[in-house]
């Protein structure tokens, strides 16, 4: 169903992107165009303008990371939306804060579900969910590439934590920031709440 969930989404976004006036929402409604994985994308492209590791961009990064991911944005407009950002005024702005207030907003009974799937997968209940967790929730003998002998169990399930695992950075752990990170662009698809709650329920047997 997610690929339906992107479609709609990104036709929507399309839609309501000629409606709003917010830089931050137009840039945000930009990258859900690209579909639920479009804000995590636009992380990817950043990390690799970071050079020098500091997980922080100034303005020059910024801007060439937007026209890098092709985002439709004129300079005074990315001028806004680096100001907004930068709330110490230092000339630069930390990137993972911005991938969060970019991410689209949800409301708590969202957020709930989310955090029940993810505490059914943490089963050491670390904060983290690796491999180990898995291996009693997940059932990776279903999938077809162990069934025709290409992975073994461990790279079905690391495969799986990749579909969550911050792009830019997968190390086969999955935090609760990337797994809501994850659920944010999928949620942004899913008009009601309800329909959202089923779709989760259904997904993790909750």
């Amino acid at each position: 169903g997610t690929a339906r969930h992107d479609r709609e989404m990104a036709i929507q976004a399309k839609r309501n992107l000629s409606k709003t006036t917010d830089p931050v929402e137009r840039l945000r409604l930009q990258c859900l165009a690209r579909g639920s994985a479009g804000i995590k994308g636009l992380g990817r492209v950043f990390r690799i303008m970071d050079d020098d590791n500091s997980r922080t961009l100034d303005f020059k990064e910024f801007v060439k990371g937007l026209n890098e991911y092709a985002v439709m944005i004129d300079k005074e407009e990315a001028q806004e939306i680096f100001r907004i950002f930068d709330k110490d005024g230092s000339g630069t702005i930390d990137f993972d804060e911005f991938l969060v207030t970019l991410r689209p907003p949800m409301s708590n009974a969202r957020k709930e579900i989310i955090m029940q799937a993810f505490r059914k997968l943490d089963k050491t209940g670390d904060g983290v969910i690796t491999i180990e967790d898995l291996r009693g929730v997940y059932n990776a003998k279903h999938h077809p590439k162990y069934q025709n002998g290409d992975w073994t169990e461990d790279q079905v399930f690391r495969a799986f934590l990749d579909n969550f695992d911050s792009p830019y950075d997968k190390d086969g752990k999955v935090t609760t920031e990337e797994f809501m990170n994850y659920y944010a662009g999928v949620s942004a698809s899913i008009d009601t709440d309800v329909y959202f709650i089923i779709m989760m329920k259904k997904a993790w047997k909750l």
